[in-house]
């Protein structure tokens, strides 16, 4: 088991830590695709048929 890691006590060595961080954490990763746009909402017949009678409930 390997011994903890001192923290920086300068600037100088934080950034020379942060220097020797692994390729895996500061490669470019693909960026995600943006998100579709919905389709316009319409009032087809369906939908009208269903509060058609609404103001006799109302």
């Amino acid at each position: 088991m390997s011994a903890p890691r001192q923290l920086p006590d300068t600037m100088d060595e934080l950034i020379a830590d942060c220097a020797g961080l692994p390729p895996v954490l500061t490669q470019r990763r693909p960026e995600l695709p943006l998100p579709r746009l919905p389709k316009p909402w319409r009032v087809d017949e369906a939908c009208h048929a269903q509060v058609a009678d609404l103001d006799e409930y109302v």
